[in-house]
């Protein structure tokens, strides 16, 4: 599985201009990996203010990116702002190409920047599968919460894959999380953040990263670098470190019984 991370700046608020430049990098990789994975928000930066923002599943956003996947042969991954029902979303993205999309809305808002205000919380965990190969999706603050991304079972799913927009005032506790959530949940991780300027006063440095599951760093960015990088997994290899070291059986599951979640994939 060869899964390929976006990192660079996001026009603020600017929806065409940023599915156009996301769709040119996208189709650069085609025949190079299997996943495009995209930052949190990409089309539009983390505003948490404008609705005229939103878009519905069937919107210009999502029909471009599934023709991209479709048209490309690739699998893209990431979140924009969903309408649905009278309700705003962070909602996070896989598209298959030629195939049904799945998805699944950010679960833990950030309250000190607005957006629980904004959209309303996901409720579903949803593990995506693709090419034999299942992968759950965190969104930026979602990392913080190690339950909601809990291995229960062991194989539950084989990748993390991270959707962010972190700022560089508080990248000490990114490094860090990335890194704790691969090992607690003996998986693969990677992991897309921005770099550049927000409309909010805000810097971002990237630092996006993949690693597997005994933090051998499999593609890293240096602070504030643009580009596309592509991280390759052998699944064989971790499913073989799950089984010579099954940590997982040692879950205290009874903690997390009453946690609202649901496991649904191809």
């Amino acid at each position: 599985m060869k899964i390929a991370v976006l990192q660079y700046p996001i026009v603020w608020a600017d929806v065409h201009a940023n599915v156009e430049a996301a769709v040119n990098r996208i189709a650069a990789l085609a025949g190079k990996a299997d996943v495009a994975l995209l930052p949190e928000m990409f089309s539009t930066g983390f505003c948490v203010d404008r609705p005229e923002l939103a878009e519905p599943l069937d919107g210009y956003t999502m029909r471009t990116l599934q023709h991209t996947a479709d048209t490309c042969d690739i699998a893209i991954a990431g979140t924009f702002i969903c309408a649905e029902e009278g309700k705003l979303y962070n909602r996070g993205f896989f598209l298959r190409p030629h195939a049904e999309a799945s998805f699944q809305d950010k679960r833990h808002l950030y309250a000190h920047g607005g957006e629980d205000k904004f959209f309303t919380a996901g409720t579903k965990r949803t593990v995506f599968e693709y090419k034999g190969v299942r992968m759950l999706m965190l969104i930026c603050y979602d990392l913080r919460f190690p339950v909601w991304a809990r291995n229960i079972n062991g194989d539950d799913y084989d990748i993390i894959l991270v959707c962010a927009n972190w700022p560089e005032v508080r990248i000490t506790y990114w490094d860090a999380l990335v890194q704790a959530r691969a090992v607690e949940n003996q998986c693969l991780i990677v992991a897309a953040n921005i770099v550049g300027d927000d409309g909010q006063g805000l810097h971002y440095n990237g630092h996006s990263v993949a690693y597997d599951t005994r933090l051998k760093d499999l593609l890293e960015f240096a602070d504030d670098s643009e580009g596309t990088k592509i991280a390759s997994f052998s699944i064989p290899s971790l499913h073989h470190f799950r089984e010579v070291l099954p940590l997982w059986k040692d879950t205290d599951r009874s903690l997390l019984a009453s946690e609202s979640r649901e496991d649904t994939g191809r």
